[in-house]
């Protein structure tokens, strides 16, 4: 089961400006949230560190103890997933009142999202339930796509690494794409056609500078409609 709070707070920001008004208190360099749920039953007890990481722990009131059940994988339904749905709600909670909703996971994925927006005044759009993390920069002229966004395990990239990270599929000059591979961060093109686009990883290999030259590379090809490629069949590709 993948960590709770690192599940909720995946694409967020904490203010901690915000976390005092909230109900938070300050120990050293740390943020303490306490409450109390389900008629005092269980103490949610949430910690947000200066780098902003969230963890947390739920306690039985009455002994004090870790309530352990709560990230038992296959207890998920009954009165544990009871517990864990309501401990759920504290954090949304949190995350609603006292943070930033980023539109990727990454720094370097977030800043070049900026970067787009800043040049373009374009925003990703997330047109898939099932692939919630992938979202798609449009050409608004035409509805040509000139980016996809999203996030994978190394694997699928490299069968010699592992752990999650973002990519960018670029639709590139073939010359150019035959170049890059060549290249530390640069990939065949994942579920899209490999001819006509590239994948970079977003973990900070590449320079932003590089990378958005290259998303400028990749939409001035929706302003002439070079090349038309169609990726596999579990993301639709527009143009």
């Amino acid at each position: 089961m993948p960590i709770i709070e690192e599940n909720i707070f995946k694409r967020s920001q904490i203010e901690f400006s915000k976390l005092a008004d909230f109900g938070f208190q300050k120990a050293d360099d740390v943020w303490i949230y306490q409450k109390e749920f389900m008629n005092n039953q269980f103490r949610a007890v949430v910690k947000i560190s200066s780098g902003g990481k969230v963890s947390g722990d739920v306690f039985e009131t009455d002994s004090d103890d870790i309530y352990f059940p709560l990230r038992v994988e296959s207890m998920e339904a009954g009165f544990v997933g009871e517990v864990r749905a309501e401990y759920k709600k504290i954090l949304q909670n949190i995350k609603q009142y006292c943070c930033v909703e980023n539109y990727f996971i990454f720094p370097q994925t977030n800043r070049i999202a900026h970067a787009v927006y800043q040049k373009y005044g374009d925003k990703p759009i997330f047109p898939w339930e099932k692939f919630s993390g992938y979202g798609v920069f449009k050409n608004p002229d035409n509805n040509k796509w000139y980016a996809l966004i999203g996030n994978l395990d190394k694997s699928k990239l490299d069968k010699t690494k592992s752990g999650e990270t973002e990519i960018a599929n670029l639709k590139l000059d073939e010359e150019k794409i035959q170049l890059l591979l060549k290249q530390k961060g640069f990939y065949p093109a994942y579920h899209m056609n490999k001819k006509y686009w590239i994948t970079i990883i977003l973990d900070d290999t590449i320079d932003d500078k590089t990378i958005l030259e290259l998303f400028e590379e990749s939409h001035h090809f929706t302003e002439k409609n070079i090349h038309k490629s169609t990726p596999k069949k579990s993301l639709n590709n527009s143009g």
